[in-house]
Order: C-alpha cells, then sequence, then structure tokens
C-alpha cells in the first residue's frame, strides 16, 4: 500500500498521505501553499474532522446509556485510509469501521475523501455512508493550513466573505467546549485583517452566517478563492504568530460549555439513517 499519492496537471501538484487521507502539498507553478507541518507550531497539515469536531465534555462523547473516550476531533486523522481509485488528477481514500473505530464510535461507516484537480482549482470531497443498521449520528469538518507570507498576518493578508456579511463570533471556553455567548464580528463589511492578536483566546468560530465561499488575498502571493458545500461552520485558526492560518469548513462545532457528552446534543450534529450517504466538499483556487 502506498503511503503518500501526487496528482499532478498544468497548474498545480498535490500529495496526500494513506495516514488519514491528510493532504501534505499543495504546489502551483512549483510554489508551496500548504504549511508543512513543522512540529515547532503544529505538527500537521490537513487534517479531517470526523466523528466530532474539537473537544467533548471529559473527552467522552454518549450515544443513549453508552459512553466512550474520544479524543479532539476523533479519529479519522489516526487512522491509515486505502486508496480505491486513482487517475493522474484524482485520487479516493477510503476508511470502513474496525475494531479501534467501534471502540469509540459504535457504528458501521464508510469515509471515502476525494482529491481532484481542475486547472488551477483542487477540490476535496467527503462521502460518508452509513453501514450499520442504527441512525448514527456525527460531525464532520476539514481543517487544511496554508503557508503566511510572513509570521502572524499583518496587513499583508485579508480574507473577505463572498456574502460581505459580519457573522457574530464564537468563542470557546477555559474548557475548550464552545461558549454560549456571542461577540461582535472582527469582519468590516465581510473584510478580515489578519493579525496575531486574533487568535490570543482561541479560533474565530463562525457558527452561522459565513457564507459559502471567501477569498484570501495577499500582496506578497497568489490570491486563493474558496469554496464550501454542505459545511455551514467556518473557523479560522492559527498558533499566535504562527506563519500559518487554517481556513477550517465544518459541519458541526466543539460540544457546548455546559452540556452534556450525548452526541446528539453537539451544535449542528447531522444524523445518517442506515444505508445514507452524505456528501461535503471545499475547494481552492489558484490566481495570480
Amino acid at each position: 500500500m502506498t503511503d503518500r499519492v501526487r496528482l499532478q496537471n498544468d497548474v498545480l501538484e498535490v500529495a496526500i498521505a494513506a495516514q488519514g487521507a491528510e493532504l501534505r502539498s499543495l504546489q502551483a507553478q512549483g510554489r508551496e501553499l500548504l504549511w508543512q507541518g513543522d512540529p515547532a507550531w503544529w505538527p500537521a497539515t490537513a487534517p479531517i474532522l470526523f466523528p466530532i469536531i474539537g473537544l467533548a465534555p471529559d473527552n467522552k462523547v454518549a450515544f443513549g446509556d453508552d459512553v466512550f473516550e474520544m479524543s479532539k476531533h476523533g479519529f479519522a486523522r489516526d487512522n491509515r485510509f486505502s486508496v480505491e481509485q486513482q487517475t493522474a488528477t484524482t485520487c479516493r481514500h477510503v476508511l470502513r469501521d474496525n475494531d479501534a473505530t467501534r471502540a469509540c464510535f459504535p457504528f458501521g461507516f464508510e469515509l471515502a475523501v476525494i482529491h481532484s484537480l481542475d486547472g488551477s482549482t483542487l477540490r476535496q470531497a467527503a462521502e460518508i455512508t452509513n453501514t450499520d443498521t442504527r441512525a448514527m449520528p456525527f460531525g464532520f469538518g476539514f481543517h487544511p493550513a496554508f503557508a503566511l507570507p510572513q509570521p502572524g498576518g499583518g496587513a499583508d493578508t485579508i480574507i473577505t466573505l463572498d456574502n460581505g456579511a459580519e457573522p457574530p463570533l464564537a468563542r470557546l471556553a477555559s474548557d475548550g467546549l464552545l461558549a454560549a455567548e456571542r461577540h461582535p464580528s472582527p469582519f468590516d463589511a465581510g473584510r478580515l485583517t489578519i493579525t496575531p492578536e486574533l487568535f490570543v483566546e482561541d479560533a474565530l468560530i463562525f457558527p452561522e452566517g459565513a457564507g459559502t465561499g471567501l477569498t484570501w488575498s495577499s500582496t506578497s502571493g497568489p490570491e486563493l478563492r474558496f469554496g464550501f458545500e454542505n459545511l455551514p461552520n467556518l473557523a479560522i485558526w492559527q498558533k499566535v504568530g504562527a506563519p500559518f492560518l487554517c481556513i477550517e469548513p465544518w459541519h458541526g462545532t466543539a460540544a457546548r460549555h455546559g452540556g452534556t457528552a450525548q452526541m446528539t446534543d453537539r451544535p449542528y450534529t447531522l444524523t445518517l439513517a442506515p444505508g445514507e450517504t452524505v456528501r461535503f466538499a471545499w475547494q481552492v483556487t489558484v490566481l495570480g
């Protein structure tokens, strides 16, 4: 089984690891755009978040009366996926339930992660199928990190929402769970200048109102245009002062601060009926 798949066209070249089906490189005309996982800051590059996003109360999730240990962001990123389809510009990685996953998530499932190139656009999709005999609740998210032209950000990096909105800001409480309070938006008519100070209290989380796309613009790098499908929640995150920025579209969030461990109590949790499949996707187009 190969450890890494490479896709390439005339504009883009990407690499995807079998571990977590994680995007490891995104190059445009030889320039690396993806964060390369320096452990001095953050060792990941673009983990898949499943079956939870963020933390659970005391690292426990409950399905009715059954309670299981569940680490932050779930287990998909810690599992090796199989490559079940590959061409020069597309590949499909698949993870199915196994003894280790059932020890914390007692459902049969199939998680397929599909990467594809089309000109200057990279698309990453996920298709989740409930192969169990019971309804299956879960959350799902993408967590790609992109290299900043300078550490921390500054006036050089601007995020602009397609919808021009000023979505309310949510924050994590001291226990890492989602606080109920909503704060004034850091966006001004859809525009946000990235500075390290924004992340002193951890990620910027927008549970609603951020829309289905945004643009990353910089005076020292290419413009990146993002689009999101079936991913209503958005987070933007970096380690304070780090030379990367994460653009994270989610369907779900961390558990509510003061809430229960029940999976169905988590915000934006999805529930699939037996045999049902749901699809999520994001894409980035490199301009300039």
